[in-house]
Order: structure tokens, then sequence, then C-alpha cells
């Protein structure tokens, strides 16, 4: 039995020295054993915890809290690993210096990457975005699909997929036209000739909004007469819709209407135009 112990603790001592000298770190497979042990001990700790916190959480939550569990398993990991060295003897003060240019470097090379990380657990975290909210970024309107700790996804109005890194979140500007009712206030834009009858104008801008489908009748449409513009008077018609995803579907039907309406009852819709008076300086005579 003695002989037995004796040889698996050789085997155990087994191992490989890296570096120089005393400063070296010397691997042995007892070593190796034990982070497997510590790794498969706190991977079990992990998978209890994140089923304990989960287990009361909507679908939707969970699946957020999962992806920033992801990345701070990882980091726990990496602190197992280099306490479990020290405790069983292992100097990691090297093994720390010579990771430091490497983490630097890794560090300004993602830098973005870790920019949206950051981004991400801030969205997930506060709640800014929910899938199926619609938003706006960079000009491009979509409707929240996927968000995930790097990347957040988003389909537009003609079926294309937006992938938006994170850090543009916490970075940029976003509108969210959903976060605070599902109900959005719109407009649609048209300027009209000088001298034209603006009660009649206010009357066909409401008009234009019968039949198309997506306009709310409740709150009411409403007109403003914005300006007076250089070549003509300008005049907006305010509706509210319950799906501003198919906003510009429906303003599109509302201009048809718009321009059918103003040619029924000739009311132009002036193109921008400029008038050049040249004014002839008389002749001298020399």
């Amino acid at each position: 039995m003695n002989e037995f112990l004796q040889k698996a603790k050789e085997i155990l001592n087994w191992g490989i020295h890296i570096g120089e000298g005393e400063k070296g770190i010397h691997l042995t497979l007892g070593i190796i054993l034990m982070l497997l042990v510590a790794l498969m001990a706190t991977n079990i700790l992990l998978r209890f915890f994140r089923r304990v916190v989960t287990r009361k959480m909507a679908s939707e939550d969970k699946l957020k809290f999962v992806s920033i569990f992801q990345f701070i398993k990882y980091a726990i990991y990496v602190v197992v690993v280099l306490l479990t060295l020290s405790a069983v003897g292992v100097d990691i003060t090297l093994l720390i210096t010579a990771s430091a240019a490497l983490f630097v470097g890794l560090g300004l090379a993602l830098q973005d990457l870790f920019q949206d990380l950051i981004g991400g657990i801030y969205v997930i975290v506060d709640k800014t975005l929910r899938v199926g909210d619609i938003i706006e970024v960079d000009s491009r309107v979509g409707r929240v699909q996927e968000i995930k700790l790097r990347t957040t996804r988003a389909v537009t109005p003609d079926d294309k997929v937006i992938i938006i890194p994170n850090h543009k979140f916490i970075k940029d500007t976003v509108y969210n036209y959903t976060q605070n009712r599902l109900i959005t206030i719109e407009a649609v834009r048209v300027g009209v000739a000088y001298g034209s009858d603006v009660d009649l104008v206010s009357k066909l801008l409401v008009k234009s909004l019968d039949g198309v489908e997506g306009v709310l009748q409740s709150p009411d449409p409403f007109v403003w007469f914005e300006d007076f513009a250089d070549s003509s008077l300008a005049f907006s018609i305010r509706f509210y819709v319950a799906d501003s995803f198919r906003t510009n579907s429906i303003k599109s039907a509302i201009r048809f209407n718009i321009d059918s309406l103003f040619r029924e009852h000739k009311i132009k819709i002036p193109f921008p135009q400029r008038d050049i008076h040249i004014i002839s300086q008389p002749k001298t005579e020399n």
C-alpha cells in the first residue's frame, strides 16, 4: 500500500518547469488535477446559482441574464485559476507580470469589443431597450428583434436586418419610438401655392386620412400651418398610429390621397422658383 501511495505521489509530482530558476513556475500533474477539480466545483456552483436566480424570471429577462452571466463566468474562472495556483504554492507573480503586456495589447486591440460588452450589460440591466421596441439609430428605423451581449439586431420596414454594436446605445443618440407608449404621433408635410384657401387646405388634409389603414381615429388628427416659406405656404397633417413600424407605408398612402384631393379642388403644390430681374444700365458716351 505504501509503495502504491509513493508511486502515486511520484506521478502527481511529475511536471514541467516554465521559466528560469526560482522565479519560474513549476506545474505538476497534481496541480493540474487541482485546477480541474476547482474549475469543476466552480462550474457546479455557478450552474446552481444561475438556476436559483433565473427560476422566477420571465423568459425575456432570463435570456438577458444568461448573456451577462456568460461574461462574468469566464472572469470568475480566471480568478479561480489564479487563486488555486497561489494556494498550492505556485508563485503567480511571474505569470501576472508576463501577461501584463499581453493584456494591455489585447485591451487596446479589443477596445471596441469591451465597449460593446459594457454597452450590452448597460442595455440589459437598465432595460433601455426591449425586444419589439421600434428604434432609430443613424437615421435607420427598425424593430428590435434580439438583444445580445455584444450586438443588437433590428429589422427594418423593408425586411433588412441591422446589426447594431451595443456601444452605440451609450455613446450615440438613439430614438426609442415606443418606450413611453405604443401610440406615436406622425406628420406629413406639404406646401401649397400662395393665394390658396387655407381653410380648404386644412379640411382636405384631414380628409386625406380617410380610409388609410393604420391611422387612429382617436386622438383626433390636427393640422399645423407651419410657415410662410419662400415659394409656398407650409402645412402639416399630424395623426396618431399604433404601429410606427408601418409609418412609411401609411405616409405614402396619405400623400397619394393629398395629391388626388388637391388636383380635384385645384390646389396647387408649387415647386421652388426664383424670379431674377435684370436691370439694364444706361449706356454712357465716351
